[in-house]
């Protein structure tokens, strides 16, 4: 049996290292939140659950979010629409379950509710302006 080297000794650490801290960081944040996102659709080849409807005033302002009939924004949201006052805010699912908005594109929440309370938090009061489709 070969000796092992110190290379391939401080090779295998820093994988294990490197698999239990991306576990170890993703987990707290979606469990914190009280959310367990859904499983990827890379790793199980199935897409995530469609998250439910929701209606509320939050901070004066109303959002929606609701499964979306077709339409261009199907692939990114995951067919998933949210409003803020009446105007469409983009929203796309990562592939790890977790949602951003093109308001709060660099923090990812773990649900299109979290994203529009998001979204309503960095606008700060201001108008959402529609987001040009291509």
């Amino acid at each position: 049996m070969p000796e092992l080297s110190r290379r391939r000794a401080l090779g295998a650490a820093a994988a294990l290292a490197a698999a239990a801290g991306t576990q170890a960081v993703a987990a707290p944040a979606a469990t914190a939140a009280g959310h367990h996102p859904g499983p990827s659709t890379a790793a199980t080849g199935h897409h995530p659950v469609t998250p439910a409807s929701f209606d509320e005033v939050y901070k004066g302002r109303r959002i929606q979010g609701r499964p979306a009939a077709g339409g261009h924004h199907q692939h990114h949201g995951g067919g998933y629409a949210v409003l803020i006052d009446g105007v469409e805010l983009h929203v796309m699912q990562n592939a790890d379950g977790s949602w951003i908005s093109v308001v709060s594109h660099y923090d990812p929440v773990p649900t299109p509710r979290a994203a529009a309370r998001a979204a309503v938090d960095e606008l700060q009061g201001a108008r959402l302006l529609p987001f040009p489709a291509n």
